[in-house]
């Protein structure tokens, strides 16, 4: 071998090296960006009370209320869950629990308390693993975490009875979570789910987000960041999937979606309203933003949910 092609396949191979050693620091700084618990930059939670908020008086009343705290070990994991309760005004087998987003806390439910609340619900609302107050390193976009809900949901029917009538409601990925919990063996008294602007899964979305944040393609880093979860928390972005939950799920659902949603985008929730095997019906509210339907119209929002328990919670 010449010395002239010895000395290229060593420059070959340095920047081989580099390039693995690029692409391995590249997935494991998306995976603390993705997946590892923490402060996300890019997700904004401001909890500030602000007069100008339309739902300032509901977020208002939920900072004031008395709450207990209850709380649930994880599912598969020596993690301590915490939530609040709020019981209802009147005594009452109704109970909602209530699952918040990415990179958010309970203290961000206020405006969904109060609306059951005044609907005349007890509300559960907690802390999923690895945010607010719950223990826990990893978030996995519903794929652990439908199992938790599961486990609140138990703890509803333990300490109420088994006459409980549970509702199941998310926002963003809580509300793919709601989608996720919707796909496994759950109790009777789970009589129904509500989910606002939840992803189909966690891949898709990941993927969209990789596009419109850091326009870069699905490929390499989507694939390798997902192999990275795989070893370090156990699961690929694959397994985050409410698309194939909703096919298993025969109870009814409400879909709720912003027209106006480019953080998960609005074409989502027609594939999951599409593939879903329940009783079902769907809400896109226009001109809403990514987890602002509520805000955007109250009024509209009230009443489609309301609406939509009556005809399964009596």
């Amino acid at each position: 071998m010449s010395k002239g092609k010895k000395w290229g396949l060593i420059s070959l191979g340095v920047l081989v090296v580099v390039i693995v050693v690029g692409l391995l620091g590249a997935s494991l700084y998306f995976y603390n960006m993705t997946v590892a618990s923490g402060k996300k930059e890019f997700v904004a939670v401001d909890t500030t009370l602000k007069k100008s908020d339309p739902l300032y008086a509901q977020k208002k009343w939920y900072r004031d209320v008395t709450k207990q705290r209850w709380t649930e070990q994880a599912a598969g994991a020596n993690l301590k869950l915490v939530a609040d309760y709020i019981p209802a005004a009147k005594k009452t087998t109704k109970t909602v629990v209530l699952v918040h987003g990415f990179g958010s806390n309970k203290e961000a439910m206020g405006g969904y308390a109060a609306l059951f609340h005044q609907l005349g619900y007890n509300t559960l609302i907690p802390d999923t693993r690895g945010q607010g107050q719950s223990q826990g390193k990893v978030i996995s976009y519903g794929h652990y975490e439908s199992k938790d809900y599961l486990k609140w949901v138990d703890q509803v029917i333990a300490k109420q009875g088994k006459q409980s009538q549970v509702v199941l409601f998310g926002v963003s990925m809580g509300g793919a979570t709601t989608m996720m919990t919707s796909g496994l063996k759950t109790p009777s008294q789970l009589k129904a789910y509500i989910e606002d602007c939840g992803y189909t899964d966690a891949e898709s979305e990941i993927t969209y987000q990789a596009k419109q944040m850091y326009n870069l393609p699905y490929w390499p880093l989507v694939p390798l960041t997902s192999a990275v979860a795989k070893v370090k928390a156990g699961f690929y972005f694959k397994d985050a999937n409410a698309l194939a939950a909703v096919k298993k799920n025969h109870k009814p659902i409400l879909f709720i979606h912003g027209g106006a949603d480019t953080f998960v985008p609005t074409r989502m929730v027609y594939q999951v309203y599409r593939a879903d095997n329940g009783p079902k019906q769907l809400v896109v509210v226009p001109g809403a933003k990514h987890a602002a339907a509520l805000s955007h119209n109250p009024t509209l929002y009230e009443q489609k949910v309301k609406a939509f328990l009556a005809k399964y919670i009596h």
